[in-house]
């Protein structure tokens, strides 16, 4: 072929090109150099790498054998060329032009036969193959080079068998999960299972909203995971990018790009070096692209599908998480909540409840649904976080279960969090007036929010429907539950209802087959802490009449009501009789 119809590249274009395609994994159904010279029928050459040992991890797409003096022009890039040396030119410009062709078309390497025309490698050829990286390899016993072809070629075509069913599986596992409508924390899930490596959703702001771990922990994935996600530069399609070569591919839809899903190298130690950035490349198999692009097209579908933002579902999971401390460790958790965006060094903590009753007792999960799609901006959810971002308070807010929200609230030392619960509490009890809004008690360490979460939930399963907000404020706290406070939240609890019933059963039995009322007196007596005179006056009795009813009581309860104690437990038994009445 004339020169004037050859495919040519400037030198530094092809060494971006080679570059490029150094870090992004293989296609499918490749061998590398290196696995090429160890197979036997090439071994037994006795192969000498001479240049180009950083590069031996290039794909092998082909073998080519030539004796052209232009063996580029039949070329299309990634072969293994096979020589003799007999074309090779004799002069150093010739070489250069011929090592310049093979290397600018995206040669994987050149292996020369050092038995026939040369018998010592020429200078030229190993100095041209080291200024523009390609490997040169040379062969110091006479090999077969169309038995070289034959076995290669063989285990090319075997191992794209292989591959083309391996990404059989992957698509039809991704269908699967559409079909069945998996959310975004199934399909985040499915990928790390499928490639073995880490993989992550964030949104446009770099914030980590799903972390599938995989060989690492949440800690080892996250840590600075914004800064890091910001070294990595977006590609419009699927591409290894950034200092730490991850995989990534954008998630969009028409257009419009909701994020992007990266899939990290397994961990290979420390290492800033190149070397060590091409050797975490090197981790990510061919498959990996598949299993990425059907990753983000199942994220697209299931966007689409579930109208929940993913920015809300990050933010549920890992305050129910935290809640429950289903964590790994505090420093995934800290991870985490970093990668949301939430401050988690030199702040408190602390957890607040939105009980929306009134929601949560007149609509079914079905009309809820209903409700959001019709007005998402409507949603108790979308308001507090508008609050908490006006306020510039950093939180993170999600749905713990039907009709109860959770806040934590990150706080700078000695910051007053009582103006922003209010607030938030006055926006919650206008969508709801029978909202319940408690809180539980600061803490110090992220890793303790359970606990404040767990302080919370106590104060709201002792807030009675109805129950009269403080005077001083809307929405409750630790001090506020007194005993009958105390005895409302363990009201299903069988000892509960056994205590009371053991300690009036006896008394209201007399009221009920004698048409008395003894336990009207009984409570009046208690409440005026054993005063006959005031326990007359409330009755609306005479003193004889009341000394009369206490001897019916003290005999009916085999008990002395002189006793402060015994005036203690029927106080607590009356009590709780109250509350299991209401």
């Amino acid at each position: 072929m004339s020169e004037n119809h050859r495919t040519t590249r400037s030198p530094d274009a092809a060494e971006q090109d080679a570059t490029a395609s150094e870090r992004r994994p293989a296609a499918v159904g490749t061998l590398s150099v290196a696995d090429v010279l160890a197979l036997p029928v090439l071994a037994s050459g006795q192969p000498r790498v001479l240049t180009g040992e950083d590069h031996l991890d290039r794909p092998v797409r082909w073998v080519h054998i030539t004796e052209l003096t232009d063996p580029a022009s039949f070329l299309k890039g990634g072969e293994l060329v096979l020589t003799t040396g007999m074309p090779l030119p004799e002069d150093p410009t010739g070489v250069r032009r011929y090592v310049d062709e093979l290397a600018g078309i995206g040669t994987a390497a050149l292996v020369i036969e050092l038995v026939r025309r040369y018998h010592r490698p020429p200078d030229a050829l190993v100095h041209a193959c080291r200024t523009r990286g390609l490997p040169l390899i040379a062969l110091t016993k006479d090999v077969n080079f169309l038995e070289v072809t034959q076995v290669v070629h063989a285990l090319l075509l075997g191992s794209q068998a292989d591959a083309m069913r391996r990404t059989q599986r992957i698509h039809e596992a991704f269908t699967a999960l559409t079909l069945r409508g998996a959310g975004p924390e199934d399909v985040v899930r499915a990928a790390a299972e499928m490639s073995g490596h880490t993989v992550v959703l964030e949104n446009l702001v770099h914030q980590a909203l799903i972390c599938e771990p995989s060989g690492s922990t949440v800690e080892e994935a996250l840590t600075g995971w914004e800064q890091r996600s910001r070294a990595t530069p977006p590609a419009e399609h699927t591409d290894v990018r950034g200092p730490e070569s991850w995989l990534v591919t954008p998630v969009e839809y028409q257009g419009e790009r909701w994020g992007r899903v990266a899939m990290l190298p397994a961990p290979s130690g420390p290492s800033s070096s190149a070397h060590g950035a091409s050797a975490a490349a090197r981790a990510l198999a061919p498959e990996d692209v598949t299993v990425l692009e059907r990753t983000a097209m199942a994220l697209t579908i299931a966007r689409l599908i579930h109208s929940t933002p993913w920015e809300r579902t990050a933010h549920r999971s890992a305050l129910r998480d935290l809640a429950e401390q289903r964590h790994r460790s505090p420093a995934d958790a800290r991870a985490r909540a970093a990668a949301l965006g939430l401050p988690t060094e030199e702040h408190h903590f602390l957890a607040v409840l939105v009980d929306m009753r009134g929601m949560r007792d007149t609509r079914d999960p079905h009309d809820i649904r209903e409700f959001r799609a019709e007005d998402d901006t409507a949603e108790p959810e979308t308001l507090l976080s508008a609050e908490l971002r006006t306020a510039g308070l950093p939180a993170l807010v999600g749905e713990l279960a039907p009709g109860r929200l959770g806040i934590l609230l990150a706080l700078r030392p000695a910051q007053p969090w009582r103006p922003t619960v209010e607030r938030l509490s006055r926006t919650a009890l206008d969508l709801d007036p029978h909202t319940v809004v408690s809180v539980g008690s600061e803490v110090t360490d992220l890793s303790d929010t359970a606990r404040s979460f767990r302080e919370a939930a106590r104060v709201a399963e002792a807030t009675p429907p109805g129950r009269p907000l403080p005077p001083d404020r809307s929405f409750h706290e630790l001090s506020d539950i007194g005993l009958r406070r105390l005895l409302y939240a363990l009201r299903e609890d069988p000892r509960i209802q056994e205590y009371a019933e053991r300690q009036l059963g006896r008394l209201i039995d007399h009221d009920t087959r004698h048409g008395t009322d003894l336990l009207t007196t009984l409570r009046h007596y208690l409440d005026a802490a054993g005063n006959k005179t005031t326990t007359a006056r409330r009755g609306s009795l005479s003193r004889e009449t009341v000394y009369q009813r206490l001897r019916t009581i003290e005999r009916l309860l085999d008990c002395d009501l002189e006793s402060g104690e015994r005036r203690t437990e029927l106080h607590a038994a009356l009590t709780a009789l109250d509350v299991l009445r209401a």
